[in-house]
């Protein structure tokens, strides 16, 4: 398995250089302010963490996997010791509300703790990730009662939650659920069903497990405006927040997956178990997206991890690794060949796995500040223009980030050629391990449909016009700078196309509607492409501007201009292929009968 290293220097660069987190963390009202002295020591004990706590145990833990025995269910070696530690240093509450015990800091600091989490071990970070989910919909639905007994325990890491939305029968059609839930003479609601693929659902980690549960009370309006949201804990809490009776509930089995084996994926029954209501009957739809964004933007920080991890371990074999001599003359004339880093065609995949790594630690940091300032902005402009910034940019994250982190495993696989497809190096365990990245929390198509559909022509084209303005302003600004003018001249015209692609859909989809589901993936590939065009532009006037001030870092900072440049010449100019694509209309896509897709 690679060795991983959380790359400290990059994130400081993009905390504190390109975002300028100071002015960010000082601006916001509500949080704790995260002055330099607090967030470096957290980010160092959480690399600490991830690097000789998680890590570790991440290759064992693929091949162990998570062992199922009459509805119990034990994890891989170390994991419980890992959560145990990771409850005793605090990190469980790091982000949440100190009414409850929580530190009440700013959430991107936690994207900035798991992504070195996630990137030691993906598996075991997602015993957490959705603990703080579940957090986040208490605290803004749950009753007072609820809030000081689910979020104290929550915060403290002793009990852990999940998200139960799927059933055999519907995926990211929640509106079509069967779980019923029937009011009973206490208050409390009777929960009859079975969800499946509930990450986390069961495990001998905490003390309870605390399930967030979508069903349907009797008498509900059809499809997704009657559903409600439930808690309904493994263990029914007293009135003191101890644990009391077990509910009537329980996992029917584990699925044996592609990958991140050591997180559990659970079938779970619900068999008359005792649920209490978050908010008003029949409003679980509002409260599900609390979650679900949340997830997605979770899920995108998988295609940074993947990436990342990835190109952590092929760099390291390619300087090791001899074979052959570079086409230039030997760079190892006293050995018997060169390292494969020498060659083009490992350099161009090396450079590919380091603009996308880098590119989205930078995108999604940024994203994360917007989270921030959605929630602890100084006026209600401000929280209004991050939340329109959020809803555009998050399918987008999710889509993108995941299907080109699954890109960069698989050509980490590549520079290790046949011994990247051996179990022992871990490299093809990180593609089977990001490879679910693309379908949870919504698949690619679903956050293309929501981007398309809901946020650019549902929103008039506001929301592409903010975003687009923004790419507008800052090529005015840097067309005439040296160095970056390429790059503008560049972004500047795929801004337009963004535009311009998005009237055409939308005469087109007057005509037919599904000229918009026939388009909607290459528009978001299109988007992403662009966006993280525009992240790399920013990145390089940031870097020049350190150049210019005289930064002692030097190398960095160049190579910073160098990737990119990479980005703009060797990756960006795919975007227009999807542009083509997305242009050429829902015929071909639709013409077949279906009884003609039969061989």
């Amino acid at each position: 398995m690679p060795e991983y290293k959380s790359p400290l220097r990059d994130i400081r660069f993009v905390l504190e250089d390109y975002l300028d987190c100071n002015s960010h963390y000082s601006s916001l009202v509500g949080a704790n302010l995260l002055d330099d002295e607090t967030r470096v020591a957290i980010t160092q004990e959480a690399a600490k963490f991830a690097e000789n706590v998680i890590s570790p145990i991440s290759l064992s833990a693929d091949s162990e996997g998570c062992q199922f025995n009459d509805g119990e269910v034990k994890t891989p070696q170390g994991f419980k010791e890992a959560f145990s530690a990771y409850a005793e240093g605090g990190w469980a509450g790091m982000i949440s509300d100190e009414n409850y015990g929580g530190q009440n800091l700013p959430g991107s600091i936690g994207i900035v703790v798991n992504e070195m989490l996630g990137s030691a071990n993906w598996a075991w970070t997602m015993y957490t990730g959705l603990s703080f989910g579940a957090i986040k919909c208490i605290g803004e639905h749950g009753t007072e009662e609820q809030k000081n007994i689910y979020m104290a325990n929550l915060i403290g890491g002793t009990w852990t939650g999940t998200m139960c939305l799927t059933e055999s029968h519907c995926g990211s059609d929640v509106g079509l659920l069967k779980t019923k839930a029937e009011r009973q003479a206490d208050g409390s609601y009777q929960i009859t069903g079975t969800k499946i693929f509930i990450t986390g659902g069961e495990h001998d980690m905490a003390e309870n497990i605390v399930h967030l549960v979508l069903a349907r009370v009797p008498g509900a309006p059809a499809g997704s405006k009657g559903i409600s949201l439930f808690l309904v804990p493994k263990f029914i809490p007293n009135a003191d927040g101890s644990l009391g009776e077990r509910n009537q509930l329980s996992c029917g089995s584990i699925e044996k997956k592609m990958g991140i084996k050591g997180s559990v994926t659970c079938v779970m029954n619900f068999d008359g178990a005792k649920g209490f209501i978050v908010g008003a009957e029949n409003s679980g739809l509002m409260q599900m997206f609390t979650m679900m964004n949340d997830a997605r933007l979770g899920t995108a920080l998988q295609g940074l991890c993947g990436a990342e991890a990835s190109f952590q371990g092929a760099l390291a074999y390619a300087k090791e690794r001899l074979a052959m001599r570079a086409l230039t003359g030997p760079k190892n004339p006293d050995g018997p060949a060169d390292p494969i880093i020498v060659h083009p065609d490992v350099r161009r995949m090396l450079m590919t796995q380091k603009v996308l790594s880098e590119g989205f630690r930078a995108f999604l940091y940024g994203i994360a500040f917007d989270v921030d300032q959605s929630k602890f902005g100084a006026t209600d402009e401000i929280k209004q223009t991050a939340e329109d910034q959020l809803g555009f940019l998050t399918p987008i994250a999710k889509a993108f980030c995941t299907e080109l982190g699954l890109e960069a495993t698989n050509l980490g696989v590549q520079v290790f050629g046949g011994h990247g497809y051996i179990h022992e190096h871990g490299m093809e365990q990180l593609v089977r391990d990001t490879r679910i990245s693309t379908v949870y929390e919504g698949t690619t198509g679903i956050q293309a449909l929501d981007l398309i559909g809901r946020k650019v022509m549902g929103s008039g084209g506001e929301l592409l016009r903010k975003y687009t303005k923004q790419i507008h302003k800052f090529c005015e600004a840097h067309k005439d700078t040296d160095g970056l003018s390429p790059l503008t001249e560049k972004l500047a015209e795929h801004n337009k196309l963004w535009g311009d692609l998005t009237v055409h859909l939308g005469t087109k989809a007057g005509e037919n509607v599904d000229e918009l589901g026939a388009a909607s993936v290459d528009y978001l590939m299109f988007g992403g492409y662009t966006a993280l065009a525009f992240t790399w532009a920013k990145i390089a006037a940031t870097a020049q501007a350190k150049l210019d001030g005289g930064a002692e870092d030097k190398a960095f900072y160049e190579a910073k201009l160098i990737s990119a440049k990479f980005y703009f010449d060797k990756i960006l100019p795919r975007a227009k292929a999807h542009l083509e694509s997305a242009m050429n209309g829902a015929d071909t896509v639709m013409a077949l009968e279906e009884d003609a897709f039969a061989f």
